[in-house]
This record gives structure tokens, sequence and C-alpha cells, in this order.
């Protein structure tokens, strides 16, 4: 392996362990109040904020530093109700039918529905799309490696710095998705991943009165 293509690492910042504990637990805390929510204020959200959380999923860890990932971020009220129109068309058909009964058992505590307003409502839509094979300057095909895994763990930190910058975010995944690309005119190479709903939350919004499960329900240390 040619060394040269390496670079030291500066960057890395050192905490003491009191530090880390406490930074830790800070995050912790922030995180812990992080909630899906449906009811969408119409208050505007500066770009920059929203550039800087963009920039942040950036940053994720990707297979073969593909960064296979694409954001198309819409605010323009006639591709949202676009959006929302084709969202709700196939969304009839998954609560009219398409779903098994047991999937629908399993949403009802969270009172969905085929009808999306924050589609429409929130001031953001974030739509994530995966690269199936990237491009080249002559149009020919790039292997992408770890696609999936890669755009999941970008959109994880997008919602995550979407939160701490005082955001609120709903995923919502239509399905089938490929309206998506058609409405905002991407490649035959890309694949809608999610609908990332942003923006402030109403002051009426209201949330499922649900738990998570407990650090021993989904953790196990072997030491």
């Amino acid at each position: 392996m040619d060394q040269s293509k390496f670079i030291n690492h500066k960057d890395y910042k050192s905490y003491n362990i009191e530090e880390m504990q406490k930074r830790s637990t800070s995050f912790l805390e922030n995180i812990q109040r992080r909630r899906t929510i449906r009811d969408f204020s119409d208050k505007p959200v500066p770009k920059d904020i929203l550039i800087n959380c963009l920039k942040s999923a950036g940053t994720a860890p990707s297979g073969a530093n593909r960064q296979p990932w694409h954001f198309s971020v819409v605010s323009d009220i006639e591709i949202k109700k676009k959006i929302r129109d084709a969202a709700e068309k196939e969304e009839k058909k998954f609560y009219s039918g398409r779903a098994p009964d047991e999937w629908l058992e399993a949403l009802e505590p969270l009172g969905t529905h085929e009808l999306k307003p924050f589609l429409e409502e929130a001031p953001f839509l974030i739509v994530i799309f995966s690269e199936a094979y990237g491009l080249d300057s002559k149009g020919d095909k790039i292997k992408n490696y770890y696609v999936p895994e890669s755009v999941g763990i970008a959109t994880g930190i997008l919602i995550t710095a979407l939160h701490n910058a005082g955001l609120a975010t709903l995923t919502h995944t239509p399905s089938p998705m490929n309206f998506l690309r058609e409405i905002l005119g991407r490649g035959d190479n890309e694949r809608a991943f999610l609908i990332l709903v942003t923006g402030f939350p109403s002051k009426n919004a209201k949330v499922p009165n649900i738990k998570k499960k407990e650090l021993e329900e989904y953790t196990s240390f072997l030491i």
C-alpha cells in the first residue's frame, strides 16, 4: 500500500475521562428528547442551519468512500404538493389492502393513516436517494459498495444533527417510492431511500405515548 496516500490524523480531540463522561451524559439527555412528530409549524427554517446539518451527514463513513447518497431538499410548494399527492396515492393502497393485517395492527398504536398533510405543511422535505452505482466523467458506471449501510449511517447522522440544531423530523417511507425519482428528476442509478420531513413542531404537536427498549433488551456485553 502506498503510504503517501495517507496523512497524519490531527483532528482527533482528546478529553480526560471526567469530561468524556459529562459529554456522553449530556448527549444522551439531549438525544432522548428526540421524537418523531407529524404536526409541523409553518415557521421558516434558516437555510444555513439546514446546510450545516447536511454537511454533517456528508461526513458519514461509506463503503470504499464512495459516499453513495444524494439529498434532494424541497421547499417549493408545488413540488411538495406533487409529492404529497403521489405519496397518499400509494398510502391509500397500503392501508386499504396492500399491507397485511399484522402490519396494520402494529401501526395502530401510532395513529398513522393514508393522509400525509405534513408533506406540505413542513418547510422542508429532504428526499434521500441511494446510488446503486456511480457515474464517472464519461458516464461509465462505477461500482458502489455497502450502499444501504452507508446511506443509513448518513441518514442517522442527519437526523441527529437536525435534532441537535433544534429541529424536529419525521421519516416517511411510502412504498413504492419510484415517483420521487420522477418528480425530482433523479437519475436511473438512484433509488429513493426515504423522505425526511423537517421543521419546527407545531405548538399543539402530539406524539404517541410509547417507550423505548431498555439497554438490557438490545445489548449484550461479552466481557
